[in-house]
Order: C-alpha cells, then sequence, then structure tokens
C-alpha cells in the first residue's frame, strides 16, 4: 500500500485546495503562515489518498481515521495530529457547503481532547538580563534592544513586531496600533522603558539600517533588516538565541518566550485576566487563562515559602 504524503499532486486536487485556502483567506483573514500550514497539511492528505487511488472528493471516514492513524505512526506528536484534523473538517465542512460532496466524511470524527501545556516563560530577572544583552554600540544592537523592549512592553506575537511600521507607533500618546490575526485592530500602551529605547533606536540606528534601500514598499518599517527590508520570523527568533546565550539564559525559548512573560509577570503582579486578554489579542478568554495556571504555581511558591503555616 502506497502512503506517501509528499507526493506530486494532481492538477484537480491543487486546484480544489487553492479554493479552499482562497476562501480562507477571504472569510477568515488568516496569515500567510496559517495559509502555509494550511496547504501542507491538505497536500500530505492529497497525496496520501492518491496512494490508495482515492480523490479528495470521494474520501470516506474510514480513509481519514487510517490517514490520521498513519501520520500517529510516522511520529507527528498528537498536537500536530489534531491541527491537522482541524484542517481537514474545514476543508470538508466547505465542500459540502459549497456542494461539492453529498456527506461530510469528516463531520463524525472527533478532535483528540488535549491537555493544555504551560507556555514557557522567563523569570524577570532573565528578561532583565536578555534584554541587557545587545550591544549598544551599532545600530543592529540599538534595534534588538528596542525590538526586546517594545516586544516585553506589550505582548506582540513576532509576526506582528516585525510587521510594524512607523505609522503603527504614536510616541506622544504612548501606544502602538496593532493588526493582529484576522486583521482585528487593537492599541497596546507602550512603557516608559520601551519608549526610551525605542525613541533611541529611531534616533540613532535606524535610518543607518535603512542605508540607501528605502523603497515605496519598506520605508516605513520600523525594525528593518541589516539589509533594509522587512524583517522575517525567523530571523528574529535566530537573534533571540544568540542574546539568549550572551545573556546567559539556560532556558530553553521559543519565538513567543517574552509574549508570554509579558502575560505572566502581568498577572503575577495583580493584572485583571480580561486586561491582559485585550492586549494579547485574544478572542476568547479561554486562551488568555492558560496564563493563570503560571500565575497560580507563582502564588504557590510564595506562600509556601513565606507563610509561617505553610509547612516548610
Amino acid at each position: 500500500m502506497v502512503t506517501a504524503i509528499d507526493g506530486q499532486l494532481t492538477e484537480d486536487h491543487r486546484r480544489l485546495i487553492d479554493s479552499w485556502l482562497d476562501q480562507q483567506w477571504l472569510e477568515k483573514g488568516l496569515s500567510e503562515h496559517s495559509l502555509s500550514n494550511y496547504r501542507r497539511d491538505l497536500s500530505q492528505l492529497a497525496c496520501w489518498l492518491q496512494g490508495q487511488r482515492v480523490a479528495l472528493l470521494g474520501c470516506e471516514r474510514y480513509q481519514l481515521l487510517e490517514f490520521l492513524a498513519y501520520r500517529h505512526q510516522q511520529g507527528l506528536s498528537a498536537r500536530s495530529v489534531a491541527r491537522q484534523l482541524s484542517a481537514v473538517k474545514s476543508f470538508y465542512r466547505w465542500l459540502k457547503r459549497e456542494g461539492r460532496i453529498s456527506e461530510d466524511p469528516a463531520l463524525l470524527i472527533e478532535r483528540p481532547k488535549l491537555g493544555r501545556p504551560l507556555p514557557k516563560t522567563l523569570s524577570e530577572a532573565d528578561v532583565e538580563a536578555l534584554l541587557a544583552a545587545p550591544d549598544l554600540s551599532t545600530p543592529l544592537g540599538l534595534r534588538d534592544r528596542a525590538m526586546l523592549e517594545v516586544l516585553y512592553a506589550t505582548g506582540l506575537r513576532v509576526t506582528e513586531l516585525v510587521t510594524l511600521t512607523q505609522s503603527q507607533v504614536n510616541p506622544r500618546q504612548g501606544v502602538i496600533r496593532v493588526i493582529g490575526k484576522g486583521d482585528k485592530e487593537r492599541l497596546v500602551p507602550l512603557g516608559e522603558e520601551a519608549l526610551h529605547w525605542l525613541e533611541r533606536y529611531l534616533r540613532e540606528g535606524r535610518a543607518l539600517l535603512m542605508g540607501g534601500a528605502a523603497t515605496p514598499g519598506n520605508q516605513e518599517l520600523l525594525f528593518p533588516s541589516r539589509r533594509g527590508t522587512c524583517m522575517t520570523r525567523q530571523t528574529f527568533w535566530h537573534r533571540i538565541k544568540q542574546l539568549a546565550v550572551v545573556a546567559g539564559v539556560q532556558k530553553k525559548l521559543s519565538p513567543h518566550t517574552l509574549r508570554h512573560a509579558f502575560a505572566t509577570h502581568l498577572l503575577n503582579h495583580g493584572a485583571d485576566l480580561r486586561v491582559v486578554q485585550l492586549l494579547l489579542g485574544h478572542s476568547d478568554l479561554s486562551t488568555t487563562q492558560i496564563y493563570t495556571h503560571v500565575a497560580q504555581q507563582r502564588l504557590q511558591d510564595v506562600y509556601q515559602k513565606h507563610h509561617p503555616r505553610s509547612g516548610t
């Protein structure tokens, strides 16, 4: 039995997936990153079905279950399988709505119940060390310091950070206008420290980075790359890892480490959960509630350490 998932798509399958992705972009305003993940998920299913001599439009429920089982046997994590199933369910729901199929084969497939892992975060001391790591004698160092300060002060997603433009920042009011997932807009305040480093970077570093590379497409970028172009998420993630080594931070980091630290530290210092939800740009409060577990653990640690009857 052929089970390849990385083969060549038939033209019919490619067009079908492209049509669905266009609908996802129009209705949900998904990012290029999300659309790329969806394309990969559906292309893998289509290639696997082609190996079974089955078309996407002729797929049955048991074949989808076999595909998901195969992905799990390949070593894919339960969480990744669940994400791929989410794309598959959305795809077949669209096909049913469009009248392309009479029955939805994914309808009765239940999503696995997953425990939500606690986000990896940094202590306040770790954050201070990371913020102090960039070399401030260089334009890149000034840019990195400003980016880290803005990220920790606002809790932006990395994609939101690297695509910021100068017009989105209002230094006088001390806020950033963020365009988040689904093109939803929110205003996020900047603290005095972040404003200080942002203004210093704009005054001393940005023009040197832009050099003569400014074009109508990138001259508004707030944090350009060394070539004066839009920085990628991967490039910024690479910079964070380099700076963590300089700072002596031993903990495992992720691209959203400072976003998690922002939320956790706010809650540790008494912030209201709904305020944190608005600042992070979460549409559902349940997404933000994961941080309460981190804050509660912090409260328990403090209690155990300091209460005279804690038993320690």
